[in-house]
């Protein structure tokens, strides 16, 4: 992080060496903020338990989205501060990065949000989410097993999530 003196106060993670290091964690949230699923894949540091991540996660969206509307130069329409917004309605967000990562984020039309936190030095994921989001659709949404809104426990779509966030992070 720097300041404005350009001051370092602390150094930025190393360049990852294998691949598939950079991808740190993953969540699916559907509209209502339930988290579907959570995967890890190189978190070293556990600070809080997964139902507190969760919220704080599925909170950390709510407010970016909410600020980004009420901030976009184009619309006259602001509307208020923390009122949800519809998918596709007004300014959207897809990434920010720190130093020590880079989150990335994609809503979809029906409301379900995929992030993807990754080493700050990755590049712009917005087709990589998308076809997430189509993993998603085909082996979750038509599994006709599966139970909307609830936790996501399809072995196929883990180990197929698995290896695609491997390849491209």
């Amino acid at each position: 992080m720097q300041f404005f003196g350009g001051s370092e106060i602390s150094p930025s993670p190393p360049a990852p060496t294998a691949l598939g290091n950079n991808a740190h964690m993953m969540y699916v949230f559907n509209r209502s903020g339930v988290c579907l699923l959570y995967r890890e894949w190189n978190r070293p540091l556990h600070t809080l338990n997964a139902q507190q991540d969760h919220k704080l996660m599925f909170g950390l969206l709510f407010s970016l989205k909410s600020l980004t509307a009420k901030m976009d130069p184009t619309s006259a329409e602001k509307g208020n501060l923390g009122v949800p917004q519809l998918p596709g309605q007004g300014c959207s967000f897809h990434s920010f990065r720190t130093n020590t990562y880079k989150l990335s984020f994609m809503e979809s039309p029906s409301g379900i949000k995929i992030i993807l936190v990754t080493h700050p030095r990755t590049g712009d994921l917005r087709d990589s989410l998308n076809h997430i989001y189509n993993l998603y659709v085909e082996y979750v949404v038509r599994n006709p097993l599966y139970s909307a809104g609830t936790p996501i426990r399809s072995e196929l779509f883990n180990t197929t999530l698995d290896q695609y966030v491997r390849s491209i992070a």
